[in-house]
């Protein structure tokens, strides 16, 4: 019984520190290469930045969906969305292999039109 108990409270303590983590694009310093040349922050990008942007992608939609019962009351659903799903989509899915600052075909700064 008390084994049933433990792991449902680390599934919740789990849940609730995945839920109000930080979800948002990671953003470069400045607009030189971040290591120095163009290739290796085309392997930074593939090897660390996009995995951890999928995750945070997922971390977004799962927190979207357990926020929407306090966001859709609230008017706010939309902004919740854009900044918790599609701004972390588009940062890893749109945007160019080692460019951290544009994304999209237009080249827009990531996060905002």
């Amino acid at each position: 019984m008390k084994r049933l108990l433990r792991n449902r409270v680390q599934a919740l303590s789990l849940i609730a520190a995945l839920a109000l983590s930080p979800v948002a694009p990671v953003a470069a310093q400045q607009n030189d290469t971040v290591t120095g040349d163009r290739g290796g922050d085309m392997a930074v990008d593939l090897v660390v930045v996009r995995p951890l942007g999928i995750i945070a992608t997922v971390i977004g939609t799962a927190g979207f969906v357990l926020a929407l019962p306090f966001t859709v009351p609230s008017g706010s659903a939309g902004d919740t969305a854009r900044e918790w799903v599609a701004a972390p989509f588009e940062y890893t899915f749109n945007r160019p292999l080692g460019d951290f600052d544009r994304c999209g075909a237009d080249r827009h700064p990531c996060g905002g039109r």
